[in-house]
C-alpha cells in the first residue's frame, strides 16, 4: 500500500491540566516552522480569552509543524468531558494519539474518556509523560498506570506496546529516560517518535474524491466553513464536487477557497490530496459528518455520530427591574439570533423555541459547556437570565432514563468519610476507594447527573478548597423514582430596593450567609444570601440606622460584619432552584425569584403548598 511519507497526522490528548497545550507551543518552538525573529506566547493555541483563564482548551485547534522535510499536523483537542463530541470527531481525522499524562498525578478520568475515543478508532499510540520535574513525580508508576488502563480499555496488542517519552514541556525539555536528570532541552525524541512510531496517511490521490467535515468554522465573509481530511482523491480551488447530505440527499456546489494549516496560521492554498487536513469554503449549508465527493462518482463515508446533549436550561431575555443598565444586546431578537449564530460552530449545542417569544431551551454536553457560552455572551455585552440547569431524559427499551456520571475525588483522607456521606445521599454508588502513602485518598463514584448538580460548592467547603473532583458522562440509567436532589437550604431575599447597608447585614446575617457587600444595589425579590434553614425569608437588607446627634456606643460594630460569600458564576447557576433565575449581565451575575413581588411569591408558594397537599 502506498502511502505519503511527507506528512503525519496526530491529535494531542490528555487530562484538563495536563500540559498538552503547553507541549504543543514547545513543539511549534523547536520546530522547523516558525522565523527565528517570531516570538511566541504561552499556550497560543488557546486563542479564546475564558481558555485562557480556565487553563483549559475548549475548541479544538489545528497547527502543522516542519520537522525535517516532514510537516506533522497537530490537533490539540478539547480535555474535558462536556466537550467530548469534538474529541470522537478529531480521532477520524488522524492517524494516531500523543497521549499526554502528568507525572504525579498519573491518569485521571479524563484521560480514561479521551484514550477511549482514540483506541475505538485503532490509532496508534504514544505516551508522553509530562511534568516529570514536577515534585512527587513518579513517573515509572504513572506509566504502569497508563498501561492498566490500555488493558482495561480493551487496547490491542499492537497499541499496548507503546513508546514512551519523558518531558517538561513548561522547560521545553524531553528524553527517552525517566530520570529528571536526563532531560535535554530538545523535543527531538518526540519528533522522532512521531515519526517513526504514526503511520503515513494512504497515497490514494488517484482515485475519486472524498473529503469529510468534522469540524465547523465560521467567518462573516465567507460563511461556513468545513474543516476535515481529505480520505481519497484530490481537490482544487474551482472543483465543482457533490455533498452527501446526512438525510441521503445531495447538493452540487463550486470550491471558492481551501485553507491549510502551517504553524498557528491558517494559509489559502490552491490544492489539496489524500492525507491533507484542510480547511473548504463555499457551500454555505454545510455540516458535520457531510463527505465532500467527486462529482461524477459520489460515495459517501461513515457518518460521523455527535455526542447528544445531557442537560438543558431556559435562557430569556433579562426582564429584572435593572435590565438593559449594563448590556449592549439586550432585545430577544439578538439573543436569538446570537444563539442560532452559535449552531453554526457548536454541534453538541441545540436551541429550542418556545411558546413563550422571549425564552429558548437551550441544550448541551453539560455545566461547564452551557456556563462557557453564557461567559461567552456576557463578555460580548449579552443580557439575559438563565433558569437552573435540568438534566435531559431519555426513553431508552421502554425505561424512562437520566444520565450518569463517573465521579472521580481525589481528597486528603480525613474529608473521605463526609463525601462518602454526602455523595452517597445524592444517590452515588462507590465504586472504589484507595488511600496512599501521602495520605490521599482517591475515591471513585458513579453517580445520577442530576445529584452531581450543586454539589462542586458543597464538595469546596466539605474539603475546605483540598479536595479535586472531575466527573465525566457514562451512560443513561433508569430514573430514580421519588428523589427530588435540589438545594436543601432556602434564601434570603430583599424585600424593596435600595443599596446594601452594612447595618442591615448585622440585623440578618445570623440568619445565613450573605451573597453581597455593603452598597451594593438590589431590587425586590433579589436573593442576596442563603438561609441557615430550608424555608425563604423575605428581609430588609438597605435598612438603615437611625440619625441622631449621639454616637451610638456600638459604632465600631462594623467590624463585626461577616465577609460574604461570593458565588461564580458556576456556582450561581448551580445555586438556584426551579423558581428561580440566574440574572446575567456583563458587568453582574445576580440571583432572583421568577415572582419578584413579595406578597404575589408568598401566596403562589400557598398555593404549590395546596396542591401539594391534595
Amino acid at each position: 500500500m502506498k502511502r505519503r511519507d511527507d506528512i503525519r497526522n496526530i491529535a494531542i490528548i490528555a487530562h484538563v491540566d495536563h500540559g498538552k497545550t503547553t507541549l504543543v507551543n514547545e513543539l511549534l518552538k523547536q520546530s522547523d516552522t516558525l522565523d527565528e525573529h517570531v516570538q511566541i506566547e504561552d499556550r497560543a493555541l488557546d486563542s479564546n480569552a475564558i481558555e485562557r483563564e480556565r487553563g483549559i482548551t475548549i475548541l479544538s485547534k489545528n497547527t502543522a509543524v516542519r520537522y525535517g522535510e516532514r510537516q506533522i499536523n497537530i490537533l490539540d483537542t478539547p480535555g474535558h468531558a462536556d466537550f467530548g463530541g469534538e474529541v470522537e470527531r478529531i480521532m477520524r481525522m488522524v492517524d494516531g494519539v500523543l497521549l499526554v499524562v502528568d507525572a504525579f498525578e498519573g491518569t485521571m478520568p479524563q484521560t480514561r474518556f479521551v484514550l477511549k475515543k482514540a483506541l475505538e478508532q485503532h490509532l496508534t499510540p504514544i505516551v508522553v509523560v509530562n511534568k516529570i520535574d514536577r515534585p512527587g513525580a513518579r513517573p515509572e508508576e504513572v506509566v504502569d498506570e497508563v498501561l492498566d488502563l490500555f488493558i482495561e480499555l480493551g487496547a490491542d496488542e499492537d497499541q499496548l506496546e507503546f513508546p514512551v517519552v519523558y518531558a517538561s514541556a513548561i522547560n521545553g525539555t524531553s528524553s527517552f529516560s525517566s530520570n529528571p536528570d536526563d532531560q535535554e532541552h530538545t523535543m527531538k525524541p518526540i519528533f522522532d517518535t512521531i515519526v517513526d512510531t504514526i503511520p503515513a496517511p494512504v497515497d490514494n490521490t488517484e482515485e475519486p474524491l472524498q473529503f469529510q467535515v468534522a469540524l465547523l468554522d465560521y467567518n462573516d465573509f465567507v460563511g461556513r466553513i468545513g474543516i476535515g481530511r481529505v480520505f481519497r482523491g484530490r481537490i482544487k480551488v474551482g472543483d465543482n464536487v457533490t455533498v452527501m447530505k446526512l438525510d441521503g440527499s445531495t447538493k452540487n456546489f463550486r470550491v471558492t477557497k481551501l485553507f491549510g494549516f502551517f504553524g498557528l496560521k491558517r494559509l489559502e492554498i490552491k490544492e489539496a490530496k489524500a492525507g491533507d487536513l484542510i480547511a473548504v469554503s463555499g457551500m454555505e449549508d454545510i455540516f458535520v459528518g457531510e463527505t465532500v465527493a467527486d462529482a461524477e462518482h459520489p460515495e459517501a463515508l461513515p457518518i460521523l455520530r455527535i455526542d447528544e446533549p445531557t442537560l438543558q436550561m431556559t435562557f430569556r431575555t433579562n426582564n429584572s427591574p435593572f435590565a438593559g443598565r449594563e448590556g449592549k444586546f439586550v432585545t430577544s431578537r439578538q439573543l436569538e439570533q446570537r444563539l442560532k449564530n452559535e449552531l453554526h460552530t457548536d454541534v453538541s449545542l441545540k436551541v429550542e423555541d418556545t411558546d413563550d417569544p422571549g425564552a429558548w431551551v437551550v441544550s448541551g454536553r453539560g455545566e461547564l459547556h452551557l456556563s462557557i457560552l453564557i461567559e461567552t455572551l456576557r463578555r460580548e455585552g449579552f443580557e439575559l437570565q438563565a433558569s437552573r440547569p435540568e438534566v435531559i431524559y431519555k426513553e431508552i427499551e421502554g425505561q424512562l432514563s437520566e444520565p450518569y456520571e463517573e465521579v472521580q475525588i481525589d481528597t486528603p483522607e480525613e474529608y473521605s468519610g463526609s463525601i462518602i456521606d454526602s455523595l452517597s445521599q445524592r444517590k452515588a454508588e462507590m465504586q472504589n476507594m484507595e488511600t496512599a502513602d501521602n495520605g490521599q485518598t482517591r475515591l471513585t463514584f458513579s453517580a445520577p447527573s442530576r445529584g452531581l448538580i450543586g454539589y462542586s460548592t458543597e464538595f469546596l467547603s466539605m474539603t475546605r478548597g483540598y479536595g479535586i473532583m472531575n466527573h465525566t458522562f457514562s451512560e443513561y440509567k433508569p430514573v430514580i423514582k421519588n428523589w427530588n436532589p435540589g438545594r436543601r437550604n432556602g434564601t434570603l431575599v430583599s424585600i424593596n430596593s435600595g443599596k446594601v447597608t452594612t447595618y442591615a447585614i448585622m440585623a440578618v446575617q445570623d440568619r445565613g450567609t450573605i451573597f453581597l457587600d455593603p452598597g451594593t444595589e438590589v431590587y425586590e425579590g433579589m436573593i442576596v444570601g442563603q438561609n441557615s434553614r430550608d424555608n425563604d425569608i423575605s428581609v430588609n437588607i438597605t435598612r438603615g440606622r437611625n440619625q441622631t446627634n449621639v454616637r451610638a456606643a456600638g459604632s465600631e460594630d462594623i467590624a463585626k460584619v461577616k465577609s460574604p460569600l461570593h458565588l461564580s458564576l458556576e456556582e450561581s447557576l448551580e445555586f438556584i432552584n426551579e423558581d428561580e433565575y440566574c440574572e446575567i449581565t456583563p458587568e453582574h451575575v445576580r440571583l432572583r425569584k421568577q415572582i419578584l413581588n413579595t406578597n404575589e411569591r408568598e401566596k403562589a408558594a400557598k398555593r404549590r403548598k395546596m396542591t401539594g397537599r391534595n
